[in-house]
């Protein structure tokens, strides 16, 4: 029965035409702090929605602030990790939730954050196992952002070490992974043919352009990758409604960067 839990979980994260997902990470309040799109949460799940996402993450106890009960419904992903920007080392994601709770809240997936090469990369791992039975047993899909952060990771958008923490992730058991995009289609498809589950890419910083975000999209779905998780390059965006739609075009129905940048106008 957990296996028909994870499929009815995942179709409501997920667009069924497409099979991709255009998820939206909202968890940086408690690493960086109410940063510009996140003051007001549920204006902008609201404008999200409104755009065609499929799923927001958040931390478990944003959910009342601003998830449902107007507009559009889209999906919920309960983030189970945490650390601050203010702690003495911001790599060390340390569990916040369990299972059982983001059930109880309403969850329709999980996720967990491991960076791997960090000064706790071990117990990192190990939450990420013990989530994964977790998961297995209530049928809940679980999204593992699998990142190489730490003291010897000399580039973190390496197509070899990316491939390695994708692998990582789907070797103890993740349902998604969500990892860095190499840069360019070639290199990130070597990620997408070493992980036997579906890649996310994250959006990372702030673009400077929004062609540079449309065409980092452009590039991932093309390598294989089944969907981003785009934060900042929305939330902050000045148009996040048409900034959401724009990607929700390549992502879904296969647009090319000009054309999605039309929406932009």
């Amino acid at each position: 029965m957990s296996k028909i839990g994870k499929s009815v979980r995942i179709e409501r994260i997920t667009e069924r035409k497409s099979g991709n997902t255009l998820i939206i990470p909202l968890d940086h309040g408690i690493s960086i702090g109410p940063v510009k799109g996140l003051t007001n949460l549920a204006e902008t799940v609201d404008k999200v929605a409104e755009g065609g996402a499929n799923a927001v993450l958040m931390q478990k106890g944003m959910v009342a602030h601003g998830h449902r009960g107007y507009g559009r419904d889209i999906g919920l992903i309960i983030h189970m990790s945490a650390s601050t920007s203010l702690g003495p080392d911001p790599n060390n994601k340390v569990q916040v939730c369990t299972v059982e709770e983001a059930i109880q809240i309403g969850a329709d997936a999980v996720s967990v954050h491991i960076n791997i090469g960090s000064e706790t990369e071990a117990e990192q791992l190990q939450k990420l196992g013990n989530v994964a039975k977790s998961c297995d047993s209530w049928g809940m899909p679980l999204l593992a952002m699998m990142y190489p952060r730490g003291k010897n990771i000399k580039d973190q958008f390496d197509a070899e070490v990316v491939a390695h923490v994708a692998r990582a992730g789907a070797e103890l058991g993740a349902d998604v992974i969500k990892t860095n995009y190499t840069g360019d289609l070639d290199s990130f498809k070597q990620v997408v043919q070493g992980c036997p589950v579906p890649i996310v890419i994250a959006g990372g910083p702030k673009t400077k352009t929004d062609r540079d975000t449309l065409e980092m999209v452009r590039g991932a779905i093309d390598a294989g990758a089944r969907g981003v998780a785009i934060g900042r390059n929305i939330f902050q965006h000045a148009n996040p409604i048409k900034m959401t739609r724009a990607i929700s075009k390549i992502v879904h129905e296969g647009a090319s960067v000009e054309d999605a940048l039309e929406e932009l106008k």
